[in-house]
């Protein structure tokens, strides 16, 4: 007897990892540097001890869907909730890609944008962004031309590059998209505008989110999006049976009662931020603007993959981005605590 081949598309691609180094300052994946309140903490042991293991969680999440419309201020029937907004973004390839059809995406960005539409099947459309890493209007409308992709992938703040779409720029998008716009706002929180203004039954636009980054919820995997109640019956079809745990709803429910909290986490990232850029500045490497928790930034005078080493190497982890379109050259580094800051632009100074 011999196994099955698997599909024979999927040996031409590697699935999407980040490294995991045993280091004592991890700043390559960027989750939130602080851990969430001891009280939501408390207060999710307790839940726990009240769920019934026994019984299916509630399969439409009404409860966390009811919270997440309310802090949005929307309809619970925009919203779609799913295990980490990777798998929102797979729900919406199911529904909206496939065989025959197509997804655009804009490099440099977010590589599981592409990795997912290869994986159900649909065709990726590539286009280009400035030099700067902003959306030129004149290549965007002529791919959509061109191509009439039927998903649209914007990511806002764009990662690795970090910086936003504007209003100005998100609605040019929409009036030329052939297809469903998605605004991929995992970092939506740091930066000063969302894409979820512009959300309305009649219009073809989706915003995800994900508690990962400013709820300090990376361990437990729960995203969600906000869009027209007719793309979120199409998602909720494509979704597996109970796919979202108990556990995971009461979760969310009690994150939402701490936005104040995840206000403040974000104020004190976006500080931090503009302190580490300085900090990056006076080495001499190049730094651009970012909207997120990360910063893109080359170093001038070695090579990319050698100062990632020589940072390993003093005990500190950040992401290798050079191979990535558009990034030669480039590294991305997470915003951490004022201590690992410290200790990343100390080893960085040395390594340079």
């Amino acid at each position: 007897m011999t196994l099955p081949s698997s599909r024979p598309d999927l040996s031409l691609r590697e699935g999407y990892h980040s490294p995991q180094v045993d280091v004592a300052v991890r700043l390559n994946t960027n989750e939130s540097p602080f851990p969430p309140p001891e009280a939501w903490v408390q207060a999710l042991a307790a839940e726990a001890t009240r769920i019934r293991y026994n019984r299916y969680p509630d399969r439409s999440a009404t409860r966390l869907r009811e919270a997440l419309a309310e802090l949005h201020r929307v309809r619970p029937e925009q919203v779609f909730c799913a295990n980490g907004s990777n798998e929102v973004l797979q729900s919406i390839c199911l529904a909206y890609g496939g065989p025959g059809r197509s997804a655009a995406v804009f490099e440099p960005t977010y590589a599981l944008h592409s990795h997912i539409a290869h994986l159900t099947s649909t065709a990726v459309v590539e286009g280009r962004r400035r030099e700067d890493f902003e959306l030129d209007l004149a290549d965007v409308a002529e791919l959509n031309a061109a191509s009439r992709p039927d998903i649209t992938f914007l990511c806002s703040p764009n990662n690795p590059t970090g910086n936003s779409v504007d209003p100005t720029t998100a609605g040019a998008v929409l009036e030329g998209a052939a297809g469903l716009v998605v605004v991929d706002e995992a970092y939506g929180q740091f930066a000063d505008w969302s894409a979820i203004s512009l959300v309305d039954d009649d219009v073809p636009l989706v915003v995800t989110r994900t508690f990962s980054k400013t709820w300090s919820m990376a361990a437990l995997r729960l995203g969600y999006l906000v869009g027209p109640a007719p793309v979120v019956a199409a998602l909720e079809r494509v979704a597996l049976p109970y796919h979202l745990d108990a556990l995971k709803q009461a979760a969310g429910c009690l994150a939402v009662r701490y936005n104040d909290e995840m206000q403040e986490r974000v104020a004190a990232v976006v500080a931090e931020r503009r302190r580490l850029s300085s900090a990056l500045e006076s080495l001499g490497v190049t730094v651009w603007p970012s909207s997120a928790n990360f910063i893109l930034f080359r170093p001038e005078t070695r090579k990319a993959g050698e100062v990632w080493q020589g940072l390993v190497d003093a005990g500190v982890l950040v992401r290798d981005t050079s191979s990535w379109p558009g990034l030669s050259g480039c590294l991305r580094v997470t915003i951490g605590t004022r201590v690992e800051d410290d200790l990343f632009t100390a080893a960085l100074e040395e390594v340079l």
